[in-house]
């Protein structure tokens, strides 16, 4: 039997105080809020935990993480026999590829949300089948972690802040261990070599990195999330509202409204500054 409303909420508060994992991270929102988002019944998105937790392991005990992108069960299949401890999902990949319209786009976030969602569980029942045909072989062993954590490609989220958490929430069902999510203007979306890039403003990304956050806690799964920013190359920005903004803004707009930026390096410290604390890595 689940743990009483309140029990719940005590619960969590204590984890998010007590538990090292936790230590720096900021929540826009309290316990209270993600125990009434659950319902009475919250389904075990055991995949997902597992994966997040071997994760952030390996990310604290070795120099760095090999992951290569796979988009296909048989592909992820001989990453893992290879020796890799992680496996990468990237947008351009599921845009090129391996996306549920069946279509060749660029990569510009052009196909249908729950491409990413679809493959990442895609991935995991093929792990799921090497394991057990291993555990039937071998009487119970399996020589290797088969389910090693997938990182899956966000995007700019696909919309606002709603839209962030529902496409969180699909990918941790389907067993993400990590995702991350992007600064871009989704609507504008432009892949990392292209020009023509538009920022959101900082305090609308710590938006998105919230949702995702919320969407995570909500299904009580410790996800690893990244945080991303294009701020490195990109030239505009939709508006001046947020201060931090401010000081890399040129003074002049273009036709269709957007504030003019100088690319460089400031930028980019800055706004990692901004969302390291809703966040568990950054990007640039």
């Amino acid at each position: 039997m689940r743990d009483s409303f309140q029990q719940q909420i005590d619960d969590l508060e204590n984890e998010w105080a007590e538990n090292p994992r936790w230590m720096g991270t900021i929540r826009d929102y309290t316990a209270d809020d993600v125990v009434r988002l659950r319902g009475s019944y919250l389904p075990a998105c055991s995949l997902a935990r597992h994966g997040s937790e071997q994760l952030w392991s390996l990310l604290h005990n070795m120099d760095y993480v090999h992951a290569l992108g796979a988009m296909s069960g048989g592909q992820a299949i001989q990453y893992v026999k290879g020796g890799l401890q992680a496996l990468y999902l990237s947008g351009w990949q599921v845009a090129g590829d391996a996306n549920t319209a069946g279509h060749v786009y660029p990569d510009q976030s052009l196909y249908p949300v729950n491409s990413v969602p679809t493959l990442v569980e895609r991935l995991n029942n093929a792990l799921r089948r090497a394991d057990q045909i291993e555990w039937y072989e071998n009487n119970g062993e399996v020589l290797r972690d088969w389910l090693v954590p997938i990182v899956a490609d966000g995007e700019a989220g696909f919309g606002g802040a709603l839209n962030v958490y529902e496409l969180m929430k699909r990918m941790l069902r389907a067993g993400a261990a990590g995702v991350h999510f992007e600064d871009q203007l989704a609507s504008e979306k432009k892949c990392g070599h292209m020009g023509g890039k538009v920022l959101v403003p900082t305090q609308q990304h710590i938006r998105t990195l919230t949702a995702a956050r919320l969407a995570a806690d909500v299904l009580g799964v410790p996800s690893v999330l990244i945080a991303r920013t294009d701020a490195l190359a990109a030239t505009l920005i939709t508006s001046d509202v947020d201060e931090r903004d401010r000081p890399f803004l040129t003074g002049s707009r273009t036709a269709e409204g957007f504030f003019d930026t100088e690319p460089g390096m400031a930028t980019p410290i800055t706004r990692g500054l901004a969302y390291a604390p809703y966040c568990d890595l950054i990007w640039c």
